[in-house]
């Protein structure tokens, strides 16, 4: 019987993200990445290389869609509030993908799939820049960092909200909010001075 390399990489990448969204880098055992994927991890090394090769690989193909399959619709402030609605809807369908970004920027000294991550973020920066009445590409790409600030916050800090807040605020009661404050936010930098 063949052996299906496709599959098994797509096993070892699945299992992969559920055990360095859980742990980490430095937390992540090859071990128990494999028993997840029902893999031997040597096919790991095989398909990846190293530890860290492989961590690359798990990011790369869990954020390679992450903005892509976000779009900004429509125009002025509600454009906005919409993205960052849609993108906290996308983060709620796939969880992994907050704490993957979260273990990135702890663990890597740099972002992997910089090239096409840094063409989606301009991407999606001139479409608000367009949305909000052709603000400068500087004001768009601030707007654009914001919205995912708040949004990759609420899953990655979550255990901030007992602090903060006076009552648990659900996801859906959440939602509401960094829509309102996303529209809040393009309000401003849309009517701001050049």
């Amino acid at each position: 019987m063949a052996w299906d390399t496709e599959a098994t990489q797509r096993k070892l990448l699945d299992a992969g993200a559920r055990q360095f969204a859980a742990h980490g880098f430095a937390g992540a055992r090859m071990e128990t990445i494999g028993r997840d994927a029902g893999v031997n991890k040597e096919r790991v090394y095989s398909y990846f290389g190293d530890k860290r090769g492989f961590f690359a690989a798990v990011l790369s193909d869990q954020l390679d869609s992450l903005l892509e399959d976000v779009p900004v619709r429509g125009t002025g402030p509600d454009a906005v509030g919409g993205f960052a609605g849609r993108l906290f809807d996308y983060y709620q369908a796939r969880p992994l993908i907050a704490r993957l970004l979260a273990w990135e920027s702890l663990e890597l000294s740099e972002p992997v799939a910089v090239e096409r991550r840094t063409a989606l973020c301009q991407d999606r920066a001139a479409a608000i820049g367009a949305a909000l009445h052709g603000v400068d590409a500087e004001c768009g790409s601030d707007v654009l960092l914001s919205v995912l600030t708040l949004v990759t916050g609420w899953w990655t800090l979550s255990g901030l909200t007992a602090v903060v807040l006076d009552a648990d605020a659900g996801d859906a009661s959440r939602r509401a909010t960094i829509v309102a404050q996303a529209r809040q936010l393009a309000t401003l930098r849309a009517s701001a001075p050049a």
